[in-house]
């Protein structure tokens, strides 16, 4: 994704108007995430998805939590299940590699999980979809696995510095 698609808030001409307000807030979301901050002499940009990873026991579990805001609005938006599938996988990957002490925040700073995802969004927005009954249900159970998800990852990383912890 070029830069300058990351930072702009402004709508393209191919997206469509009553989604500009969403995108525009899931864009700022996802830079905030991973790109907001330049790394000093470098070309890197960072954003806190990493900072709130080096939070024990709920960094990780807040930032998933945060993400997954942007996987809901997308499902809101209409995006067919196989986007959506993609950008929880997406997330899966990031959360549990990112739980990971030390060598999942070094993840963090270069897997951009957030940015992809809006990239999935993106090009989709342009062919608005019709939503039926299964769908608001694919919906709901998608935001009930997305919370479980992030539960799961907190308490795994409290177990683990416990354990951890309980080492030294």
């Amino acid at each position: 994704m070029d830069e300058s698609r990351q930072v702009n808030n402004k709508p393209h001409a191919d997206t469509h108007s009553s989604h500009f307000p969403r995108l525009k807030r899931m864009r700022q979301l996802s830079q905030l995430l991973d790109s907001a901050i330049v790394i000093p002499g470098t070309k890197q940009r960072i954003g806190i998805d990493p900072i709130l990873g080096l939070i024990p026991g709920g960094g990780d579990t807040v930032s998933a939590a945060l993400s997954g805001y942007i996987i809901i609005e997308a499902a809101r938006m209409g995006l067919p299940r196989k986007a959506l599938i993609q950008m929880v996988i997406n997330l899966g990957v990031d959360t549990v590699v990112g739980s990971v002490p030390i060598l999942g925040d070094i993840f963090d700073v270069v897997s951009k999980a957030n940015l992809r995802n809006m990239q999935i969004v993106e090009s989709h927005v342009q062919t608005p979809l019709v939503r039926n009954k299964s769908d608001r249900l694919f919906i709901g159970l998608l935001i009930i696995g997305l919370i479980t998800f992030a539960l799961a990852v907190g308490v795994i990383t409290v177990a683990i510095w416990n354990f951890v912890w309980n080492l030294l």
